[in-house]
């Protein structure tokens, strides 16, 4: 891939702790919500309310729905529009789609196919947005949107659900801290230029790692706001290209082993065993329908 960057700095007085455009090339904001597919729409939607998500508005046209708990939003998406480069739901809940908040949602689009992404193809509806989109890892898709104050992406293609508040708190502060990824055999380099070139990513040191799971390695994002782990197979495991999928979210909290505690009263249960076990840096829940947890881990920033 070619790699091009804007030489163009943010010199206004008003945004002299800015990110110079040249160290975030697509004016990241960090993840605007994260999409989950299956046909088990109202399991997973459970699992996501014990994490302290709250149901908020159903898609107008598709069985989709959005969840929300302070600034981030999960769509669970049960549709299964039959196109041969969407994610078909199962009843094991995946990750079929991460959606970027970016400066300029047609720029930052039309920027990453020039350094040879991939396009998909949109087949958008009757009042329903065209949110540019290209292909991720495995089935995925990466958006980007730009409508994220005044007037956002769900003000046209959802619905509020009555009597429900839009904007529930977070429990324990949580945030979006990032992004695992699981990568098949001698894929590092290549993952890594992908995020780098494209996106802005930036490698951290291969010895330096956030909660419990210290495995793999960690790109952070060019708005420093959220990273992603890549993890490759373990020694003498060959991987098959359907290997490679994004595997689980990670909350940031200011205090893993309160938030811990909070959910453990929800009923959210914990991997204990040796290597994974719960600390101040971070904890993994146990698994729900199939393979779906989720990690809490250590942000300094949410103090």
């Amino acid at each position: 891939m070619n790699h091009t960057t804007s030489t163009v700095g943010l010199t206004d007085e008003s945004n002299r702790e800015a990110i110079p455009l040249s160290a975030n090339p697509l004016g990241l904001e960090g993840i605007e919500f994260i999409e989950y597919a299956t046909s088990k729409p109202q399991a997973l939607g459970q699992v996501l309310e014990l994490m302290g998500f709250r149901p908020i508005a159903r898609h107008r046209s598709r069985e989709v729905m959005l969840y929300r708990q302070g600034s981030m939003n999960i769509i669970v998406n049960a549709h299964d529009s039959g196109l041969a480069h969407s994610v078909a739901p199962t009843e094991k809940p995946v990750i079929a789609a991460v959606a970027l908040r970016v400066r300029d949602a047609q720029q930052a689009y039309k920027r990453t196919l020039s350094l040879g992404a991939w396009a998909v193809p949109t087949h958008v509806e009757v009042m329903e947005l065209n949110i540019p989109a290209i292909h991720g890892v495995g089935t995925s898709r990466i958006y980007f949107v730009d409508r994220v104050h005044d007037f956002s992406i769900y003000d046209v293609d959802f619905v509020p659900i009555p009597t429900v508040d839009s904007k529930p708190e977070a429990l324990a502060g949580f945030h979006f801290f990032g992004i695992v990824q699981y990568i098949g055999n001698d894929r590092m380099e290549d993952w890594i230029e992908f995020y780098s070139e494209l996106f802005g990513f930036k490698a951290l040191e291969s010895s330096e790692h956030f909660g419990i799971l210290t495995k793999g390695r960690i790109l952070k994002s060019a708005c420093n706001t959220f990273g992603l782990q890549l993890i490759e197979p373990e020694p003498g495991v060959l991987a098959v290209d359907e290997d490679e999928r994004l595997q689980r979210i990670a909350f940031g909290t200011s205090d893993v082993l309160a938030a811990m505690k909070l959910l453990q009263g929800r009923g959210v249960e914990f991997v204990t065993h040796a290597g994974q076990a719960p600390s101040e840096k971070g904890a993994l829940t146990r698994s729900w329908l199939g393979g779906l947890n989720f990690e809490l881990v250590l942000d300094g920033r949410a103090s």
